[in-house]
């Protein structure tokens, strides 16, 4: 059982990839743990298991998480304003073809959630850089966002999707609606709960070397870069909510089983995260509260997202599987493929005889053949 998906991830590193970590989780035991590659390359360190990531965009459905949990708790709706939170929000200027314009509506806490706020990504923005000079370097995350609602907006707000700082801007809120660090908030009430003990959205200088070494694929050449987040990390004391956690493979997958079985959020939460907003789709995915979630085509019953270092999670409530798959190489070639890891493993776990689909559809996409 699960050669299929063994063979597939094999292939990514005739790709380019440096090395993964792959667990996959059926009715709350492990049925597969593979990892094969290096996690440094120039010293023939072999994949352990243990290595610690940055995640990049896998960090979005944690803040998603903490937010929710509020949520429940009664702080927000999800059509309040933002601005009746944090006020800087509340005068917005937006891009037109005829200039720049005061913004008509209000951005929603929705509309973050649904990346349809209208924020870019824009973390070099001038406001930004001024900021950053006028902090020393530390830009705090409740006070960055002053500084990043000064940005126009790409278009009205929840008008269409668009990726952006918005899970950003939901850890600042989660600090003013706790009056907590962000990072201390989901600490105390995620890590800590399920024993993450190996996570964090603000490491310690003196904790960098615990890190696996980072690699980038540019020019058809793999290089090694920093162990730093790359772009995302605005300041020293900025915690990052839609780039900027750390976590291990064994760490990621208990927050995956957490969301499965309803640890972190109840039942009628889970069902909201992952219910199609309608503004972004793929051929198999539309986009909820911060996930990938299925709209209703093919065989797809799973929600979840990937990073930017090409990590990947799933979720399948509905058949019980969680599966993770960690690596640390930005701009990967293997990114693209990385978004049929579930497919394998649904067919595999349900053995369902749906192999020849995958295999047609990666050739279809990828112009892509695995030899097993």
């Amino acid at each position: 059982m699960f050669e299929r998906i063994k063979s597939f991830c094999d292939s990514m590193l005739e790709k380019g990839l440096p090395g993964f970590d792959l667990v996959i989780y059926k009715d709350g035991e492990c049925v597969l743990r593979y990892a094969n590659g290096y996690s440094d390359v120039e010293n023939k360190v072999k994949m352990t298991g243990k290595e610690r990531f940055n995640i990049y965009s896998c960090s979005k459905p944690i803040t998603c998480t903490a937010a929710l949990q509020l949520f429940e708790k009664g702080l927000f709706s999800l059509d309040d304003k933002l601005s009746d939170y944090m006020p800087e929000f509340k005068e917005m200027t937006v891009k037109t073809e005829n200039g720049i314009k005061k913004a008509e509506k209000a951005i929603t806490i929705r509309d973050l959630f649904g990346m349809s706020s209208g924020l870019s990504y824009n973390v070099t923005s001038p406001d930004i850089l001024k900021f950053k000079e006028e902090s020393k370097g530390r830009c705090p995350t409740r006070e960055t966002m002053k500084y990043i609602a000064k940005e126009p907006l790409s278009f009205e707000p929840g008008e269409k999707w668009q990726y952006g700082l918005s899970h950003d801007v939901l850890a600042a809120l989660i600090e003013v609606l706790t009056g907590e660090k962000f990072e201390e908030y989901v600490k105390k009430n995620i890590f800590d709960v399920l024993g993450m003990s190996n996570s964090t959205f603000m490491l310690p200088e003196n904790e960098l070397d615990t890190i696996s070494p980072q690699y980038n694929f540019s020019c058809g050449k793999l290089v090694k870069i920093s162990k730093q987040i790359v772009d995302y990390k605005i300041g020293t004391e900025y915690a990052s909510g839609g780039a900027g956690a750390i976590s291990t493979v064994d760490d990621y997958i208990k927050f995956l089983e957490g969301l499965r079985t309803y640890k972190l959020l109840k039942p009628e939460t889970i069902a909201l995260m992952t219910t199609d907003l309608g503004k972004w789709s793929s051929d198999t995915h539309g986009y909820g509260l911060g996930v990938r979630c299925p709209k209703g085509v093919d065989k797809y019953t799973d929600f979840g997202w990937g990073g930017a270092a090409c990590s990947y999670l799933a979720v399948d409530i509905e058949n019980g599987i969680s599966l993770f798959f960690g690596a640390h190489q930005c701009n990967s070639p293997a990114q693209g493929l990385r978004s049929m890891l579930y497919s394998f493993a649904r067919a595999e776990i349900l053995d369902d005889s749906d192999f020849e689909r995958i295999e047609d559809k990666l050739k279809t996409l990828y112009n892509y053949t695995v030899t097993y």
